[in-house]
């Protein structure tokens, strides 16, 4: 059957790319987004007179096809960036990625030296079984470096051990990346040797992040899409027949009926509300979203550090990173003088934190950036917080045996594409998300196969290319 009509739920990088794809073939798309604005964890906000993002999000790609959609919708306005990111520490600063002689100013010489020590232990005695971050990371760099550069941040970022934290979040995250890179590195400074998730550089769009998907869905709407906002979608009903066509529930009432549904919603939603079998919403009640809540602080004058963020490894604050929007380009702060720093804190929904309100949270977050001395006391002038719900899916251990049975289930189902962070239940980057939504779109217009299931952090890119100042080049 020729697709004609496509509902696509959620106005994220991956929903959007593939309405943006479709719209541009002739296809009737319509988008349906439960907030109130385009690009979903990649959104941009006006604040106090600047834009920011929801949290750091910066774009960096290998992959041709996605490179040239991130160029065509943002054309040449964007600017390269010069990538500085540090780790926090018992008050003192680490590079990220670690360095040889940042670890051992920071470390002092003899905790250097019982670092090296368990990593030469972990060498000669690592585990041969290492199904849990903690076993993955410490076969790699030894205990000692692992409970100082990974355990507190993980733990804070997961809310689950680093034991019960699957190894497929260090094999994506981590990846190639050991403590004899990192002398490697040192050593030759560093050439041929880079972990692609931890470029030196990144593009970035001159009004923020979500001008890419602010962009695709204007290009949308002139194709006659239509991007309904603050759109809630109650369930998605498969096809009850052969040949039959899915429908739209929608929260505010009423029933829809396309050619084909790309849902890119959290996939235990998804499920527990599609007539799936019992079975299956058991296993979907398995996988576990963590959420985030940002709290923005405005603080007097310029950039009170360097860094765009840092990551905090320090257990005794409940941050885990902040971000300093005047380091990205100047352009955002629409030449206001204060800086916004933005706060993350991780927690799920029955977390105490969860339900504070505004104004113990921006307390909680003044008290903690002024702890840290990045910026002066007392020179925080406002605040504002931002919740979001169900943003990062939790690689507990043993969740792909829950997820398997629901990627066959899914598969199963006529007319439908299940894509994105929350879609998929992967822990995507905006680059996979948009090479997600396109290959989405190529199975619906070209009829393709493409396994969508197959695409993650670890997906390796057939034709290897950048975007350079000058557009897209080899790499």
């Amino acid at each position: 059957m020729k697709v004609k009509t496509v509902a696509v739920i959620g106005a994220g990088p991956a929903g959007l790319t593939a309405a943006f794809k479709l719209s541009r073939r002739g296809m009737k798309v319509t988008v349906y987004e439960a907030g109130d604005g385009v690009g979903g964890m990649a959104k941009t906000i006006s604040l106090w007179g600047q834009r920011v993002d929801l949290g750091p999000h910066r774009f960096f790609s290998r992959d041709r096809r996605v490179n040239e959609l991130w160029l065509e919708a943002v054309g040449k306005d964007y600017s390269i960036v010069r990538r500085l990111t540090r780790i926090y520490y018992r008050k003192t600063f680490f590079d990220y990625p670690l360095t040889v002689g940042s670890a051992l100013r920071g470390l002092g010489f003899v905790e250097a030296i019982w670092c090296i020590l368990s990593y030469i232990k972990a060498w000669l005695l690592s585990e041969r079984d290492e199904p849990t971050f903690e076993s993955w990371v410490s076969n790699r760099f030894g205990k000692r470096l692992f409970s100082i550069f990974f355990k507190s941040y993980s733990e804070k970022l997961w809310g689950i051990s680093c034991k019960e934290l699957d190894a497929d979040f260090a094999k994506q995250r981590v990846k190639k990346l050991s403590l004899f890179e990192a002398v490697k590195s040192a050593v030759m400074g560093n050439r041929g040797n880079r972990h692609k998730t931890l470029q030196d550089e990144f593009v970035y769009p001159h009004l923020g992040a979500g001008l890419v998907y602010e962009r695709l869905a204007q290009d949308i709407t002139k194709h006659g899409g239509e991007i309904n906002l603050n759109t809630r979608v109650k369930a998605v009903r498969p096809p009850q027949v052969p040949g039959g066509k899915p429908v739209l529930e929608l929260e505010e009432g009423g029933q829809l009926t396309f050619d084909h549904v790309v849902s890119t919603m959290p996939i235990s939603v998804l499920i527990e509300r599609m007539g799936a079998s019992e079975d299956i919403r058991q296993h979907a009640r398995a996988l576990k979203f963590r959420n985030t809540i940002l709290v923005y602080l405005r603080v007097e004058g310029p950039s009170p550090f360097p860094d765009q963020w840092i990551y905090v490894h320090a257990p005794d604050l409940l941050t885990g990173r902040i971000t300093n929007f005047r380091n990205w380009v100047s352009s955002i702060t629409n030449g206001q003088k204060d800086t916004i720093l933005c706060l993350e804190y991780w927690c799920y929904d029955q977390d105490e934190i969860w339900a504070r309100d505004e104004l113990s949270l921006v307390k909680l977050a003044t008290d903690e950036v002024y702890k840290t001395s990045l910026v002066p006391a007392g020179s925080v002038k406002a605040g504002k917080v931002v919740r979001v719900p169900k943003c990062y899916p939790v690689y507990a251990t043993g969740y792909r045996a829950h997820l398997a049975p629901i990627e066959q289930y899914l598969s199963a189902q006529d007319g439908l594409s299940v894509i994105g962070r929350y879609g998929a239940f992967k822990y995507n980057n905006q680059d996979h998300s948009i090479l997600m939504g396109l290959m989405a779109a190529e199975n619906i217009a070209d009829g393709k196969q493409h396994n969508l299931w197959a695409i993650n952090t670890d997906y390796e890119y057939h034709e290897s290319s950048r975007i350079t100042s000058t557009g897209q080049s080899k790499a």
